[in-house]
């Protein structure tokens, strides 16, 4: 993983740090048993029920690692500090489109991004164009497939997250 400083929001931290916990304290004890059980079947070699265990010990080794690094560099957005100025992480944006159709969006950090319930990372086409736009500026953007949208920023307030 990278060294880059992670922005996401107290939610987003708090959210991280219950996962990490469950993966230490729960995970680790459940796949632990299960290896021990597993061992109990006799040759190795040939005990499906060993390896699977063995690979969920290190699927669980590998997210406890990331998510580590990913606390050590995170930054975390303080609301009270939060400038709605502009488009930045932490802000609930309302844009409007060439065709008048408005959108609203949550801009977060790449760790909190859920774009199906409406948080864009800042890292995502969208959510970079509009990042340092004040109301009533226009983002032109390039989305992945090639084509060009506009999108004008009606409204900044104080994301819910």
């Amino acid at each position: 993983m990278s060294t880059k400083e992670l922005v996401m929001t107290r939610a987003g931290l708090e959210a991280l740090e219950k996962e990490l916990e469950e993966l230490k304290t729960v995970r680790r004890k459940d796949v632990a048993e299960k290896i021990k059980v597993a061992r109990g079947f006799g040759d190795l070699s040939e005990n499906s029920e060993y390896d699977e265990a063995k690979n969920e010990q290190g699927f669980i080794e590998s997210r406890i690692a990331q998510l580590e690094a990913m606390l050590k560099h995170a930054r975390v957005i303080d609301n009270d500090d939060l400038s709605l100025e502009h488009v930045s992480v932490g802000t609930h944006v309302k844009i409007e489109d060439e065709d008048g159709e408005v959108e609203e969006y949550d801009i977060t950090g790449s760790t909190e991004a859920d774009p199906l319930n409406g948080k864009i990372s800042d890292e995502s086409p969208v959510g970079a164009g509009l990042l340092g736009k004040k109301v009533g500026e226009t983002a032109e953007i390039t989305l992945p497939g090639g084509a060009t949208v506009a999108f004008k920023v009606v409204e900044i307030t104080r994301s819910a997250l």
